[in-house]
């Protein structure tokens, strides 16, 4: 039997070989790991469906591999003559080569040009192309999707462009835009970058997997979303004495207790009573997607680069089973095991650097989430009165969201109910 390579994650299609744990010649039994394929920043175990003997491998570490590929082959005592036949997927490569078919579509935009040319009001632009025609409503509406409109196909009248036109045309972009990390999420191509070594010695590092998919990510967020970021302080003297002192008990169920859990328990309960902040933004369908579930992600720093794994229903759990579940998602990034489940699905980030040191930053909004809060280094500062000596143990809080859905006032209004939460925890009880 051929072992293909399964379904790897949601808009998932490829990923990486970074360990073959066989060899030809060996015997194996139905779910023992065979190969690690790292697909975006998770790793996946690929076993065995069953008994048999490691006839051939088809890929080794380092390789690039698609969904529906064949691993490799396992003799499970059938006869030979079944496996040649199966060995026709390699022809499933005209794949890509069904690409030329596709000649057939081009010239249907073809003749894009020619209406455009026969609207008398259309001007050319300053690169000498024709102008499509479309109403000043709908060429808004492309700009604010970031989309050239002259690359749109009107399906009205002498090539006019709607708002359908546009929505289909980011459709359709979306489904084929190329994977490139520092290529921008609206077609944008960086120029080319300078030969450094005319000026001394250089090295060059492929980058990671992880590497990639993070500039990729980064890239669109940053070019999709209208940042905005504020910056509060809050009081944690005594929220820190109770972490303290109720540590043993998340140490006896296997869990730390730590700022980072009693936080994630405080935000949980603050998108409860600001739903906005639990949303995403439906650019092409004008509508805001308010989710009825809390998932949490948690970015975490790895030696493989930054992961965020999703705590669901962050809700519904006391802050010592995020201890605990949080102490288990460490161990697994430490592992390099994340599923790809584990990084889908969150509703709102929240990133915390204050074990490494600093204090207030600007966090990028992880799209298609509209808010991400950013945690410093807890430090002493001088209580009021000053001149008492006393000192209080406060903490940088950085909220960046979605300017498109949430307002200052909103956003200040969020940051204010977390801090008085944190300074307050009966307020948990009280609206959370």
């Amino acid at each position: 039997m051929q072992l293909k390579l399964p379904e790897l994650g949601e808009n998932i299609e490829s990923g990486k070989v970074t360990q073959v744990l066989v060899t030809v010649g060996d015997h194996v039994t139905r779910d023992q790991p065979l190969l690690e394929v790292e697909s975006g920043k998770a790793t996946l175990e690929i076993p065995a469906e069953q008994d048999g003997t490691v006839k051939s491998l088809a890929v080794e570490v380092g390789s690039e591999v698609t969904v529906g590929q064949v691993l490799l082959e396992i003799e499970t005592g059938a006869p030979p003559a079944a496996a040649p036949p199966k060995e026709e997927p390699p022809p499933a490569a005209p794949t890509p080569d069904a690409k030329p078919d596709r000649p057939e579509t081009p010239p249907k935009k073809a003749p894009e040009p020619e209406p455009a040319r026969a609207a008398p009001e259309t001007p050319p632009a300053h690169d000498g192309k024709v102008v499509v025609p479309a109403a000043p409503s709908v060429r808004r509406f492309a700009r604010e999707l970031g989309v050239d409109i002259n690359q749109v196909t009107g399906s009205g009248s002498h090539g006019r462009v709607s708002q359908d036109d546009v929505k289909r045309h980011v459709k359709s972009r979306n489904q084929t835009a190329p994977d490139r990390p520092g290529s921008g999420p609206i077609g944008f191509t960086p120029p080319p970058l300078p030969d450094f070594s005319k000026w001394g010695a250089v090295e060059r590092e492929p980058l990671t997997t992880i590497r990639q998919k993070t500039a990729e990510h980064m890239a669109r967020c940053w070019a999709m979303i209208p940042h905005v970021t504020q910056f509060d302080t809050a009081d944690i003297t005594e929220l820190d004495a109770l972490r303290r002192k109720f540590a043993p008990k998340a140490e006896k169920m296997g869990g730390k207790l730590t700022m980072t859990a009693m936080l994630l328990k405080i935000t949980a309960a603050a998108l409860k009573v600001f739903p906005k902040f639990n949303a995403s933004l439906d650019v092409a369908e004008q509508r805001l997607i308010l989710k009825k579930y809390i998932h949490l992600g948690l970015a975490v720093d790895s030696e493989r680069g930054l992961l965020v794994p999703v705590i669901r229903d962050a809700d519904q759990k006391n802050m010592l089973q995020l201890a605990v579940e949080i102490s288990a998602l460490a161990a697994q990034v430490r592992m390099g095991k994340l599923a790809p489940e584990t990084l889908e699905g969150g509703t709102f980030t929240v990133t915390n650097l204050g074990g490494i040191g600093g204090s207030f930053f600007t966090p990028i909004v992880n799209w298609p989430q509209v808010a991400i809060l950013g945690v410093g280094r807890a430090a002493q500062t001088p209580a009021l009165p000053a001149d008492t000596g006393a000192t209080r143990l406060t903490l940088p809080l950085s909220l960046s969201y979605d300017h498109r859905v949430i307002d200052g006032a909103d956003g200040a209004r969020f940051l204010r109910w977390i801090v008085e939460a944190i300074e307050e925890p009966l307020l948990l009880s009280l609206e959370g």
